[in-house]
């Protein structure tokens, strides 16, 4: 299988979407691993499995519509599989399979039947010491943006999946890209006041376009740095609501058509009437309590 992935909006031909088969039972408190599921659990309205299959199977026929072909990972019973992103990601012809949490690591070897059809020094395996997760990274021309938590008490926020060695090993694989690393906002318990990943509150669409939470970064500079890069008018911003219900967490098939969520009504007007774009929408907010939308639900393997 050829791999091969330079940005975020490339037409997408290869991708691994999750799975929603047999998610288990509810998961206690304790055992959420983001703020976002902690709300759901605490709240009791965390999704059933019905309707967790009935949201990826709409995800899937948009993809199966534009021609996408759709790879899924072994079934592994009693195990939440929906966020494929958190797994592995692809950068140029690359594979970096994450050190995910310890509770997840089951995940990582239902995908062994579609690592072997990649070649094997294609697939590279992260030190233990390097944490880095899929959805923390973004590429936008020749950039490979890394969402992080650089700070000393890394190792007790459940919501911190990136550490500072995940620059080092990244420039290492990549010598000829340009890094840019950006501390994010975390919270293990608020899900409006933390960032699980950085595709929750930034994500490249379209040629030169991005939506963006300012408040999801701890330095504003970052933010600023951003929106100077894409320029204003090619920036949409996210309101705090819009950032809990994960806004910036739509999928692009190509430049000209994104995947989005159907209740995010002032983004997707947005997209269509001003920036020109193809809006298929799907049903998602059940998987949302989950803390991951429609980009963490995928792992692009090839993009034009």
């Amino acid at each position: 299988m050829d791999i091969h992935v330079k940005s975020e909006t490339g037409r997408l031909r290869e991708v691994i979407l999750g799975l929603p088969d047999s998610n288990g039972p509810v998961p206690k408190l304790k055992e959420t691993f983001d703020a976002k599921s902690y709300e759901s659990v605490l709240r009791g309205i965390y999704p059933k499995e019905k309707d967790i299959k009935d949201e990826m199977n709409a995800f899937e026929a948009v993809l199966l519509k534009y021609g996408v072909k759709v790879h899924r990972p072994a079934l592994v019973k009693n195990c939440n599989q929906v966020f494929s992103r958190d797994v592995g990601f692809v950068i140029d012809d690359k594979i970096i399979v994450s050190n995910v949490i310890p509770d997840r690591q089951e995940e990582i070897d239902a995908y062994d039947d579609i690592y072997r059809q990649i070649h094997y020094k294609q697939i590279y395996n992260l030190p233990e010491a390097v944490h880095v997760e899929g959805g923390d990274v973004v590429l936008y021309n020749g950039v490979i943006f890394v969402g992080q938590y650089a700070f000393s008490d890394y190792s007790e926020v459940k919501t911190a999946r990136t550490n500072r060695l995940a620059l080092d090993f990244l420039n290492m694989l990549f010598p000829d890209k340009t890094i840019i690393p950006l501390n994010l906002r975390k919270s293990d318990t608020d899900p409006y006041d933390g960032i699980l990943h950085l595709d929750c509150t930034f994500m490249p669409v379209g040629k030169d376009k991005a939506i963006i939470y300012k408040d999801g970064f701890l330095n504003p500079r970052d933010a600023a740095h951003l929106i100077d890069m894409f320029g204003k008018d090619n920036v949409f911003e996210l309101t705090k609501e819009e950032m809990y219900w994960m806004n910036s967490n739509i999928f692009s098939i190509s430049e000209d058509v994104v995947v989005s969520e159907e209740h995010f009504t002032r983004l997707n007007d947005h997209l269509r009437n001003v920036w020109g774009m193809t809006v298929e929408t799907v049903p998602y907010r059940e998987i949302s309590k989950m803390g991951g939308l429609l980009r963490c639900s995928t792992l692009p393997l090839y993009r034009d």
